[in-house]
């Protein structure tokens, strides 16, 4: 027998020993699902692109929301389909839009629920950009006023927590002054700090209508081989007086989500967007995968890189992982 003293392997003798040990801990507190709101439907309709997922009218987004709170999950973020979309999305901001009305049905009927909504244009403009266009490109500055506008739309219908996504330069500094000046002082911003021009948005841009009708957006959206540019990115945010930070994909940037999480003392979300959840459901349709375990150990790897804070299609499924222990 060998004379050695230290020995790991002490430490992973038991399931109660080993869930006091683990070194990532992790709750459904920290989960926010995301929920597709069409302002034309009745009901709800499956999202053919995201299996298990639906878009809800507002009829029924309250169904949603009664789901995540039985399952644990105590924070969603929203999204609209709105009933028209016109050059520079009128709609994101209309008192009686889509997201609007569904933040006062959901506070109405859940009012400790939390509501945050995802702040952009590309839903409600019909070219499908995330801003205003100058010719075929995206005017930062003009786009800058109604992200400000829309933001303080949402606040006014009862949003807890309003979330920019567009990567529009020095957004965050706009909509913190509007929200200010208009007596919203407590209301953060998480910012989609650090978006990147992903391959793995296909299914989200079905589920929320907002594929561009031209081009692409990497022109604002950021190249995933920069990593210097996220920090850079954040740093911005930072400077603007955001008060949470986002890192968008998850799982192909979790060296991302890392870096940033080392470099600034914010709380750090991390989305774990429709491609990855689409792949997982996919590779366990055909046999290939276990589903939940592949599921429980993805949010394990993103929490485990940094993030405090998780945006996943499979809210509802991992808080019930957390409660048994499974993970977290």
């Amino acid at each position: 027998m060998m004379d050695m003293t230290i020995r790991p392997r002490r430490l992973r003798g038991c399931d109660s020993l080993r869930h006091m040990v683990r070194e990532t801990r992790m709750s459904p507190d920290s989960l926010i699902y995301p929920i597709f709101v069409d302002e034309q439907l009745t009901g709800r309709r499956p999202i053919d692109a995201l299996e298990g997922q639906y878009h809800y009218g507002l009829d029924s987004v309250c169904g949603a929301v009664r789901e995540c709170v039985e399952a644990g999950v105590g924070r969603c973020i929203l999204f609209g389909l709105p009933a028209k979309k016109d050059a520079s999305g009128s709609s994101a901001w209309d008192r009686k839009g889509v997201v609007q009305q569904a933040i006062r049905a959901i506070k109405k009927e859940f009012p400790d629920f939390y509501v945050i909504t995802d702040v952009c244009m590309c839903e409600y403009t019909d070219h499908g950009h995330c801003g205003a266009l100058c010719g075929h490109e995206v005017d930062n500055d003009k786009t800058l006023e109604l992200l400000s506008r829309t933001a303080l739309s949402h606040v006014e219908a009862g949003a807890d927590m309003v979330a920019p996504s567009d990567m529009m330069d020095g957004r965050v500094a706009a909509i913190r002054a509007v929200l200010d000046k208009n007596g919203h002082q407590n209301t953060p911003i998480m910012s989609y700090s650090a978006k990147y021009a992903s391959a793995f948005y296909g299914p989200f841009r079905e589920a929320a209508g907002s594929a561009p009708s031209f081009g692409d957006r990497k022109g604002y959206q950021m190249d995933p081989h920069n990593r210097k540019e996220a920090v850079k990115e954040c740093a911005l945010d930072v400077e603007e007086g955001v008060d949470i930070l986002m890192v968008k994909p998850a799982l192909s940037y979790l060296d991302i989500i890392r870096e940033c999480s080392d470099a600034f003392d914010l709380p750090m979300c991390a989305y774990s967007v429709s491609g990855e959840y689409a792949m997982t459901k996919a590779a366990a349709a055909a046999g290939l995968i276990d589903e939940y375990r592949v599921m429980c150990e993805s949010a394990v790897s993103i929490f485990r890189a940094g993030a405090d804070i998780l945006i996943t299609y499979y809210a509802k499924e991992l808080s019930q992982a957390m409660r048994k222990g499974d993970i977290g």
